[in-house]
């Protein structure tokens, strides 16, 4: 097949950088192909893809040596105009494409610029927006729709070009497990739909993402792995599931594949492991069950005192469209666990009525057995603390230091008794060497780490931490994962607001599932994501663990899941 995408010899560096992000790849992508890139934070997968979309050199302008050509031209030669009506971007963050008022508006935005008729435009606004299932929302606005909508609205409005590549920049962010898998669902079909001015095959598909056993819920052609800027390995799905190369360098690899390797089981592509319905279980069924019933499953106990009590909590924004009915949970002394739901379910309402940002009426919250209703926010805040998603979002200072120790500065606490607490908590939060350091010059996940210290300095007895672990590949993903477990083990309980299902499990042994403003489960984490009806009803995701219980023939695919994080934890 044609190649419509050939990158020779390419390497950028951005003007404000020494030395290059990506460096000497040489690169062909076929029409028709469906490609998933893949790489850690900052390996330069996404300096890809803005390279394909035009957005390098025009808005991020550097030094570009070798070549890269789209559609038979010299993508330099293009400009972003005339490159976004051969590739159509649906970017990670939804909200920074749109562009109209309404859905159909957005959708439309394309056709307006090229001064389509209104007749035509309307009959394919329509049509595309069936397509992608938006039909009953065009008159909605783009920004009060649901992450799932946000993402097709934005795939329609490229999609109304005809474009024949598709680029998509971490599609799965942001959205819960069951909209991630039906996301994934629709590129599959986009994708082998193809477009009307090359009906007689695929579009050629481009996929930028970390998760990815996500992606992998549908078959693509090849696996491209990069880091420091450079291609590591270019495979089939098989070859690189087996090759070991993804957690090698900082990737997570389905879950099944590694718990056939704590079963001692050598993974070969041979297995056709990189979609779990491909493999041939039959051979390996003995190896692994002998496994399975040699692992012990482990106790865990917490504090018998509640910390915390949530009674007939009821909540709404608006008059007559309630957010919260009737929510009933406690949480014991030294627990670590989450809160989970599709998008919209409450549940960072919860964490805004908890710490006071918003009334919660005539309902009851008790912090050690006392009510907190009527309490300020700068008095639950020494009890209990709040992490949002964004640390940017958090940050008012310029400096480590001013911006940990703002809280005590704010209560007057002494400066002796500040600089003491201050150097404990640098020291748990693993930023000693940064006190001194401008909030500008820190990664993501360190700023993370800034804004959970200047809770931390304040000594609450909770964290709550809204996605801790949102966006983040899987080293980083597990760096923030164990220092919260530090901070767990000095006593703190600890309430994570999260999507990630493998964090969820690994991390914390009870969930609560929210659905429509309502509890409808406080169980096991293992149970939770073992019982398909919980699953559908809360828009998660069934771990693979369950599927892998189910080809295995073992019944109890509860103790499956338990005995494999057990494991996790061990390794």
């Amino acid at each position: 097949m044609e190649p419509v995408i050939i990158f020779d010899k390419y390497s950028f560096k951005y003007f404000a950088q020494s030395k290059p992000t990506l460096k000497n790849i040489d690169l062909k992508i076929s029409a028709g192909e469906k490609v998933l890139i893949v790489g850690p934070s900052g390996s330069g997968k996404s300096t890809l893809g803005y390279c394909l979309n035009g957005l390098i050199p025009s808005t991020y302008p550097g030094e570009i040596e070798g070549s890269l050509a789209v559609a038979g031209r010299d993508a330099e030669s293009l400009n972003i105009f005339e490159l976004s009506k051969v590739i159509g971007t649906v970017m990670q963050d939804t909200d920074a494409q749109f562009v109209g008022l309404s859905v159909a508006e957005d959708i439309a935005f394309a056709m307006e610029n090229d001064c389509v008729r209104q007749d035509t435009m309307h009959a394919r606004v329509a049509e595309i927006a069936s397509a992608v299932g938006l039909e009953s929302l065009l008159k909605h606005p783009p920004r009060e729709v649901s992450g799932g909508q946000k993402q097709r609205t934005s795939l329609a409005g490229i999609l109304i070009d005809d474009v024949d590549i598709l680029l998509f920049d971490e599609p799965l962010a942001n959205l819960d497990p069951q909209t991630g898998k039906y996301a994934i669902e629709l590129i599959d079909k986009i994708h082998k739909s193809g477009s009307e001015s090359k009906e007689e095959r695929s579009r050629t598909t481009i996929i930028i993402e970390h998760r990815i056993e996500d992606v992998l819920h549908r078959e693509v052609d090849r696996i491209i792995l990069i880091n420091d800027g450079r291609i590591i390995a270019d495979k089939t799905p098989h070859e690189m599931v087996a090759s070991g190369l993804l957690s090698i360098h900082g990737l997570r690899e389905p879950l099944y594949v590694t718990s056939l390797k704590y079963a001692g089981i050598d993974v070969t592509s041979e297995m056709s492991p990189a979609y779990i319905w491909s493999m041939d279980f039959k051979s390996i069924k003995t190896k692994f069950i002998e496994w399975y019933e040699g692992v012990d499953e482990k106790e865990y106990k917490f504090g018998e005192d509640e910390i915390l009590s949530l009674k007939r909590l009821s909540f709404a924004y608006l008059e007559g469209r309630p957010v919260l009915s009737d929510v009933n949970f406690s949480v014991r002394t030294g627990e670590m666990l989450s809160i989970v739901g599709r998008n919209g379910a409450g549940k960072s309402t919860i964490a805004k009525l908890i710490c006071g940002f918003e009334e919660h009426g005539n309902s009851e919250v008790f912090f050690n057995g006392i009510d907190a209703f009527g309490k300020p926010i700068n008095e639950r805040a020494s009890f209990v603390g709040y992490v949002m998603q964004n640390p940017n979002q958090m940050i008012t200072y310029p400096r480590v230091y001013d911006e940990i120790v703002f809280g005590l500065k704010l209560r007057k606490v002494p400066q002796k008794e500040i600089d003491e607490r201050l150097d404990r908590v640098l020291g748990i939060c693993g930023l000693s060497k940064f006190k001194k350091w401008p909030i500008s010059a820190l990664s993501y996940g360190q700023k993370k780490r800034v804004t959970i210290a200047a809770i931390l300095i304040l000594d609450p007895k909770i964290i709550i931490l809204d996605e801790p672990t949102a966006g983040q590949d899987f080293r980083h993903y597990t760096d923030i994962m164990q220092f919260l477990s530090q901070i767990h083990e000095l006593g703190v309980t600890i309430i994570l607001i999260t999507h990630d299902m493998h964090l969820m499990l690994e991390y914390t042994k009870r969930s609560i599932v929210f659905c429509e403003g309502r509890i409808i489960e406080d169980t096991d984490s293992s149970a939770v994501l073992t019982n398909p009806k919980i699953v559908a009803e809360a828009s998660l995701k069934e771990t693979s663990l369950y599927h892998l219980a189910s080809k295995m023939g073992i019944q109890d695919a509860k103790s499956l899941v338990d005995r494999f994080i057990d494991c996790e934890k061990v390794s």
